[in-house]
């Protein structure tokens, strides 16, 4: 199962949370060793200049040079 989380500092390390999710279906208890794969997430900024409005003449750089 995968899953997303945010990484928390704790002293001089870092920390993060199973959710508890995955914790029952993998049957976790408290002590045990697991393994984990790290990757950074990439952000998705699909759909972000929703509602931004239609390009207009003025804002064009032609007369900014």
């Amino acid at each position: 199962m995968k899953t997303i989380t945010r990484t928390r500092a704790i002293g001089g390390s870092l920390v993060v949370t199973i959710p508890k999710e995955i914790v029952k279906e993998e049957f976790l208890k408290e002590g045990e060793l697991v393994e984990i794969e790290v990757k950074k997430t990439k952000k998705d900024f699909f759909g972000a200049l929703r509602g931004i409005g239609e390009f207009k003449r003025k804002d064009r750089m032609e007369d900014r040079l």
